[in-house]
């Protein structure tokens, strides 16, 4: 279900934050790249995520805005079978550069790390969710004034 002024890419490509929830249940707070209709998280051996996904890989995922100001309330929720995928490191600085801005140099060094590390030393991967389910909804209204 999605409503019909409500583009979900166009809403996707902001730099919003996500909420993931996996087997426990446990929800944790995300940034992600939706791009060729899947979401894209970093994960690694270091992170809960990671392990989470390899014991149980069915996931769900919510990205929403509600701004009380202006009305705004729009949500995006997604469910289906996650996977751990290699990191490609193009992929890992578009979607960085969504969150942190084109200029690396003013990065913290800990994401900076991801684009010029070995992704295989660090065990740095991919969580790619093609969701089963999607449904997005417009749910604004007449904001205060």
């Amino acid at each position: 279900m999605t409503s019909p002024a409500f583009d979900v890419d166009l809403f996707l490509s902001q730099p919003l934050t996500a909420r993931i929830a996996t087997q426990g249940p446990t929800v944790r707070p995300v940034w992600f790249l939706w791009e060729d209709g899947a979401f894209w998280v970093l994960t690694g051996p270091w992170a809960r995520l990671f392990h989470h996904v390899r014991a149980n890989p069915r996931v769900a995922l919510v990205v929403d805005v509600c701004d009380i100001t202006t009305g705004l309330v729009q949500q995006v929720i997604a469910s289906g079978d996650a996977e751990l995928v290699p990191f490609d490191v193009p992929r890992g600085r578009r979607k960085l550069t969504r969150y942190l801005g084109a200029d690396e140099s003013r990065w913290d060094a800990r994401f900076v790390r991801y684009l010029h590390d070995d992704p295989m030393d660090r065990g740095t991967t991919w969580l790619r969710l093609v969701p089963d389910s999607l449904t997005a909804k417009d749910l604004s209204y007449s904001g205060i004034a």
